[in-house]
Parts: C-alpha cells; sequence; structure tokens
C-alpha cells in the first residue's frame, strides 16, 4: 500500500545557470519499489484558493519550477503537492502531501513593529527569500532597496514632523547563500519622532521598492510594507511668560525678575536644555523683567 509515506515536500530557492529557480523536494518511499512522482506547483492567487502553475511526472525525488515573472513572480506564495505511485500500477498511489508555503520576495522582520515615543532605535530587518542574481556583473552584484515612511491617518494638507525616521533611505542587498528563509539581508534602525504632542497611536508604514532593477522578475515587483504602530508618551509642560511668571514640569509657580541670560532647563538623560535671556522692560517705576531671547538644543 502507497497510503501515507511521508514524503515531506520542501521548497528551497536555487540559482540555475543565473536564474532563480525553487526547487521542491521530498523522501523517497524505503525501501524503494520503483515509484514515480506526481508534482503539482501552485501558487496562492487569493486568500485560501490556490491556482495550478505546472505538474510534471517524474522519478526523481525532486522538481525544479523557474520564476519567470510571467507564470511564477515575485510576491508569490508558492506550494509543491506530491504524490507517489508505483510504475506499472497508476491506480495505487499515496495521499497527496503538501508542502509548506514558500513566500518568494522581500520581507521585513519583525513583520510589524509597536515603538514608543522614548528615542530608542529599533532593528528593522530587510531580507530576500530568493537568491540576487546578476548575470554578466557578479563582481558588483547587489540589489538596492530604496526605502520611504508614510504616516497613515494624516493627510497631505496637514504638514507636520513624521512620526517615525529611518536610519538609512536605502540599502543593499548583498548576494551570500540561501540559510533558512533568507538569501540576502540588510538592517536599518526606525525610531518614533518625539513630537512633544498628544495625539494619540498612531500608524506608518515602511515601504521598499527596488531602485532601477534591470532584472524583469524585479521591475514589476512592490514589496509587502511593515507597519509600525507609535505609541503616544505623555509629555510634561513648563511655562515662562510676561514679566517671567515660571510655572515648573510639576507645577511649582515662581516669578524671576533678575536680569540676564539663564538656565531655564536640562534634561540628565539626553541632549536637551533651553536659555532664557531677559531684559529690564519695566523703566524707572519699577524693576520688572521679560523674556527677550530663547535659545534650545
Amino acid at each position: 500500500k502507497l497510503t501515507s509515506l511521508a514524503l515531506q515536500p520542501a521548497i528551497t530557492p536555487e540559482l540555475v545557470q543565473g536564474r532563480v529557480h525553487l526547487k521542491c523536494s521530498y523522501s523517497p518511499p524505503s525501501p524503494e519499489p520503483p515509484v514515480q512522482f506526481r508534482v503539482l506547483w501552485s501558487r496562492l492567487s487569493s486568500p485560501g484558493k490556490r491556482e495550478q502553475i505546472h505538474q510534471e511526472t517524474t522519478p526523481q525525488p525532486f522538481s525544479y519550477v523557474e520564476m519567470d515573472g510571467a507564470n511564477l513572480r515575485l510576491g508569490d506564495t508558492v506550494f509543491c503537492t506530491v504524490t507517489a505511485f508505483r510504475r506499472g500500477t497508476p491506480e495505487q498511489q499515496s495521499l497527496p502531501e503538501d508542502s509548506k508555503g514558500f513566500y518568494a520576495g522581500i520581507k521585513f522582520l519583525p513583520e510589524s513593529l509597536e515603538i514608543a515615543e522614548d528615542g530608542k532605535e529599533h532593528v528593522l530587518t530587510v531580507l530576500s527569500t530568493v537568491p540576487i542574481a546578476c548575470p554578466g556583473q557578479d563582481d558588483s552584484c547587489k540589489m538596492t532597496l530604496q526605502l520611504s515612511t508614510e504616516d497613515l491617518g494624516k493627510s497631505s494638507q496637514v504638514p507636520g514632523p513624521p512620526d517615525i525616521a529611518l536610519s538609512a533611505c536605502q540599502v543593499d542587498l548583498l548576494p551570500e547563500p540561501c540559510s533558512g528563509s533568507s538569501c540576502a539581508a540588510a538592517t536599518v534602525t526606525v525610531t518614533a519622532v518625539t513630537d512633544f504632542a498628544q495625539d494619540g497611536n498612531r500608524v506608518s508604514r515602511v515601504s521598499a521598492q527596488p531602485a532601477a532593477p534591470r532584472d524583469l522578475l524585479w521591475r514589476a515587483y512592490t514589496p509587502r510594507d511593515v507597519k509600525v504602530t507609535v505609541r503616544d508618551l505623555p509629555t510634561g509642560n513648563c511655562y515662562s511668560f510676561t514679566d517671567p511668571h515660571i510655572i515648573t514640569f510639576d507645577g511649582w509657580r515662581y516669578d524671576s525678575h533678575k536680569i540676564g541670560t539663564f538656565l531655564l532647563c536640562r534634561s540628565e538623560s539626553r541632549a536637551f536644555e533651553v536659555h532664557i535671556r531677559q531684559w529690564d522692560c519695566g523703566g524707572h517705576r519699577s524693576a520688572t523683567a521679560c523674556n527677550c531671547g530663547v535659545a534650545a538644543r
């Protein structure tokens, strides 16, 4: 009987003559009678629905399919389904076994981020699950990705600082041997911009776009975005106004009538300080000082 053989099909990417192929490998039954394998390749066409792209019958314990940009494109999630049967008796066949879905293209890890307005840097890894191929230019082979950010929920008519900042505007993916789910990887850091506004939690996205790819495969491809949620942290306020009345961060009230330049506030944990300059604005009748200048770092 050939009911369940534990063929365990798995998909791995491979370069064959400089072109990106996917290889489906499976373990042949043992002890090995003469067996044929029917391999069916499919891709996810919509959530929960698969579309067949290639089928073959082979005695080999593997099957290849090319990422040609037409039947099989970057951004596809691909499956291979394998059934074994005896050569003379095709009606005696094993139960079809599915591989895990293989996503071909650019991935961000983690796939979504939640960060706070605390100035901390968070590492975002950009990787390609398929090999980077540059036929005819092996010495300087790389895929450059242009990175951009967009604040969702902010209309373009309302200017303002972005909610997140990246450490680089582009990254280079350099070819390396595929291991795990990565054939090339680079990192970039994401920081939430501290805006001192009580604006609630906000969502931004980071997008990557292949920059001027020569390869047809990459030309029509837009990688998935990564979603970044910025958690709003409460901000403190302090004031110095009119003939300086001062209200501190913790609500204490002072008056300051001196003339000169003073340090109004300095952070002990980051490079942030505010200096203030006060001049005589009361004339002969009263000694009154007013704010006339401010410097902030």
